[in-house]
C-alpha cells in the first residue's frame, strides 16, 4: 500500500486482525491489570470474557479491593529473550580500518547496545520490531538508529523481503472527534511525510503538514515536491527483525510470532492459582467467633463491637456457669498445592515459550551440579537464542550499513561504506575450570598447539598478542626450538 487514500477506515481491515493480536500481547507485556481486564472484559469472544481477566463482577463493586493477582511472568519471558540475545554485543566488523573505526564510534555515541536490547525485549513481545535509521542535525552530526513499534506500522514485503513501510502515530492535540496522524513512508531512496485529520476509526483527509506544530519543523528538510526527504542511498532506511518464524495463526504471513502465542491459557492459569493462594491467606487470618454478651454497645443505632486487643474485662451480666466460650477460627492454608501448581504452570509456559525453566529459577535448588548439566539444562534456551539471532543479524547488518551510507552522504564522513559482519558469541561464557579441563584433555591428545590453546583461552586477542604470549609461555617451559648449534660456545 502507498499512503492512505481520503476517507479509508482506520485501522486498515488488512491490518486490523494483526493490531488486535498485538493489543492482547502488549497487554500481557505491560503487567497492567487493569489494562489486562480492560482487553479480556471487551473481548468480542466470549469464551475470552470467561477468563480471569474478563469477569466483572469484582471491578464494578464501588470501593472493592481488586483480589486478582498478576504475575509478570510475561514481561520476565521478554526481558530473557533480550538478555540473551544483547546482554553482550556482538562482534560487529568491516575490512576497512578507518570504516571500522567510525563504525565503532557510531556504535558507542548512538548507544546501539541499549537500542538493541529494548528492541529485543519488544519483539519477543510482540512478534517483531523494525529498526529505522534516520538524521537529526539540532541532535547529533550522525545518523539515528531507533526502533519504531509493530503495531503502529504497515509493511510491504515481497518474496518475503521488506520493500517499503508506513509508519505512523497520533500527535497531540488529538481528541476523542478529531485525530492527528502523521504517516511516515519508508521507500528505496527516499522517506514520505503526511499529515492527516480524522477520526478514531476513519483516517479522514491529507492536510499539509504545517498544519500541526510536531510536522511544521519537518517543512525545512523536505524535497523541492515539499513531501519526501531523498536520502541518496538505494537502501531502505528501516528493516523488520521478526521475533520467530513462522507466525502459527498465518503461516504465509512474513510477520513474526510472539513468544506468548498460545501461552494466554497458562499465563491465565497462574494468575488464577495465585489469586487463590492470596484468598487462601485471606480467609487463614484468625477470626473469633464471640456471643453477643460479649459485645460492647455503642448506644442506639451505632452498633456493637468486641475488642480483642482489650486486657482487663469488667464482669459480664451472666451466670457464672452459662458463659458461652469464645472460638477461635482459622482455615489451613494450602501452601504445597498452589506452589507445585504455580511452578508446574511456569515450567510448562517458558518451555513452550522456548526456554529453561533454570533461567526463571524453577530448576536447581542449591544442588551440586556438573558442567555437562549446566550445559544440558541451558539447551533449550541456547537453540531459541541462535534462532533468533539469525533472525536480527540480517536486519543490524542492513540498519548498520545504512548508517554508514549516510554518514558518508550526508554527513561527509570520509569512509568506505561496506555492510559489517554480525557475530553472535556462543552466549554463555565457559567457567575456567571447563575451559582448563577441555584444554588439558585436548594437550594429552596431542591435538591442539600453543597457539590454538592461547586463541581460545583469550578469543578477543589479536595476532600480535598471541605470539608474545607463545613464545613467553615457551621460553618458560623450555618447549621451544632448540638453538642453532652453530651458536654453541665452543670448549676451551
Amino acid at each position: 500500500m502507498a499512503l492512505p487514500d481520503n476517507g479509508s477506515a482506520w485501522p486498515p481491515p488488512a491490518w486490523a486482525k494483526h493490531y488486535a493480536e498485538m493489543r492482547i500481547d502488549d497487554a500481557w507485556y505491560s503487567g497492567d491489570s487493569a489494562r489486562l481486564a480492560r482487553i479480556y472484559s471487551h473481548h468480542p469472544r466470549p469464551s475470552e470474557r470467561r477468563r480471569l481477566w474478563g469477569r466483572r463482577s469484582e471491578q464494578h463493586r464501588p470501593g472493592r479491593r481488586e483480589h486478582r493477582l498478576h504475575i509478570p511472568l510475561p514481561g520476565d519471558i521478554a526481558r530473557t529473550s533480550a538478555d540473551l540475545l544483547f546482554a553482550d554485543m556482538p562482534r560487529i566488523v568491516v575490512e576497512d580500518t578507518a570504516t571500522q573505526a567510525r563504525l565503532e564510534t557510531l556504535l558507542d555515541e548512538g548507544h546501539v547496545q541499549e537500542t538493541l536490547l529494548g528492541a529485543a525485549e519488544q519483539a519477543a513481545a510482540l512478534s517483531g520490531v523494525f529498526l529505522r535509521v534516520m538524521w537529526d542535525r539540532t541532535l547529533a552530526d550522525r545518523p539515528l538508529l531507533t526502533v519504531m513499534q509493530p503495531d503502529a506500522a504497515m509493511p510491504e514485503f515481497r518474496f518475503g523481503m521488506l520493500r517499503a513501510v508506513n509508519f505512523w502515530r497520533e500527535l497531540e492535540g488529538s481528541t476523542e472527534h478529531t485525530v492527528w496522524r502523521h504517516i511516515e513512508r519508508h521507500e528505496s531512496g527516499r522517506i514520505v511525510h503526511a499529515l492527516y485529520e480524522g477520526t478514531r476509526d476513519n483516517v479522514g483527509r491529507a492536510v499539509p503538514l504545517t498544519e500541526h506544530p510536531d510536522t511544521l519543523e519537518l517543512v525545512d528538510g523536505l524535497d523541492a515536491d515539499g513531501v519526501s526527504i531523498s536520502t541518496g542511498i538505494r537502501d531502505l532506511t528501516a528493516a523488520y527483525i521478526p521475533n520467530m518464524l513462522p507466525n502459527r495463526l498465518n503461516r504465509s504471513s512474513p510477520l513474526g510470532r510472539s513468544d506468548y502465542q498460545g501461552l494466554y491459557d497458562l499465563f491465565d492459569a497462574l494468575d488464577e492459582v495465585w489469586s487463590s493462594w492470596m484468598r487462601d491467606i485471606r480467609l487463614a487470618r484468625a477470626r473469633l467467633i464471640v456471643p453477643d454478651g460479649y459485645l460492647r454497645d455503642h448506644g442506639p443505632g451505632n452498633g456493637a463491637s468486641f475488642d480483642d486487643d482489650r486486657e482487663v474485662w469488667h464482669s459480664l451480666k451472666m451466670p457464672p456457669n452459662e458463659g458461652a466460650p469464645i472460638t477461635i477460627n482459622q482455615f489451613e492454608i494450602r501452601v504445597a498445592e498452589h506452589q507445585a501448581t504455580a511452578e508446574a504452570t511456569m515450567r510448562q509456559a517458558v518451555q513452550t515459550a522456548g526456554y529453561n525453566a533454570q533461567q526463571f529459577g524453577l530448576e536447581g535448588r542449591g544442588e551440586a551440579v556438573t558442567a555437562t548439566e549446566v550445559d544440558s539444562r541451558d539447551a533449550r534456551s541456547m537453540v531459541t537464542r541462535k534462532k533468533k539471532a539469525g533472525y536480527a543479524r540480517h536486519a543490524v547488518a542492513d540498519q548498520l550499513h545504512v548508517m554508514l551510507q549516510l554518514d558518508a552522504k550526508v554527513f561527509g564522513q570520509k569512509i568506505k561504506p561496506a555492510r559489517p559482519r554480525v557475530e553472535f558469541g556462543d552466549g554463555v561464557a565457559p567457567s575456567e575450570q571447563q575451559t582448563a579441563t577441555t584444554l588439558d584433555l585436548l594437550t594429552r591428545a596431542g591435538a591442539v598447539s600453543t597457539a590454538t590453546k592461547v586463541k581460545h583461552l583469550h578469543p578477543d586477542w589479536d595476532d600480535t598478542a598471541v605470539k608474545v604470549e607463545v613464545a613467553a609461555i615457551l621460553a618458560e617451559t623450555g618447549a621451544g626450538a632448540p638453538a642453532d648449534p652453530g651458536t654453541f660456545p665452543l670448549a676451551a
